[in-house]
């Protein structure tokens, strides 16, 4: 499975900063503010529409991040972009160490038992402040699996396309 040409949610537009053009950001790199070290950002403004976004700028403004970006000069302007998730470039992220994945990267894995029996494939992952969950989905049902390395998820093969974990086929 290629990572080249994926897209990966870094942040949304979450409101509106002043009368020009400025927007409120909702950041979900680590630190926050580094989103603003992605260039370009691609915004999906509505569904299969994106708008490439480059030189972005911004600073952390309360709780939040605001920003400015070239073109968007008026209150008006921002104001049809609130919404917008932003994206960047699989390649623009940082190489990972051995046993670290991506979320995107994980997302369409066939997923399988150490038994063999095929589950589905990884639809999405969310953490819960423990540990990250993967969402395993068959078409008929739906299975959370905790991604804890070694004992539910056993092995991860990206190139292969395929997840292996130790998980009853029944729960």
């Amino acid at each position: 499975m290629t990572t080249a040409g994926r897209r990966v949610p870094v942040g949304r537009i979450v409101g509106l900063h002043g009368v020009q053009g400025w927007i409120k950001l909702e950041s979900w790199t680590e630190p926050r503010t580094k989103i603003f070290d992605y260039h370009p950002w691609l915004l999906a403004t509505v569904p299969d529409a994106v708008m490439e976004i480059t030189g972005a700028k911004g600073r952390p403004q309360g709780k939040g991040l605001v920003a400015q970006l070239p073109g968007v000069d008026d209150r008006d302007a921002a104001a049809a972009l609130v919404g917008s998730d932003i994206y960047v470039a699989r390649e623009q992220l940082p190489p990972l160490g051995k046993d670290e994945y991506y979320w995107v990267d994980l997302e369409g894995l066939e997923v399988v038992t150490t038994e063999g029996a095929a589950l589905g494939r990884v639809s999405h992952l969310f953490g819960t402040g423990a540990n990250d969950v993967v969402v395993v989905r068959d078409g008929t049902r739906e299975r959370l699996v905790p991604f804890i390395q070694g004992s539910y998820v056993r092995s991860v093969d990206l190139s292969g396309g395929r997840m292996v974990v130790d998980w009853d086929p029944e729960f």
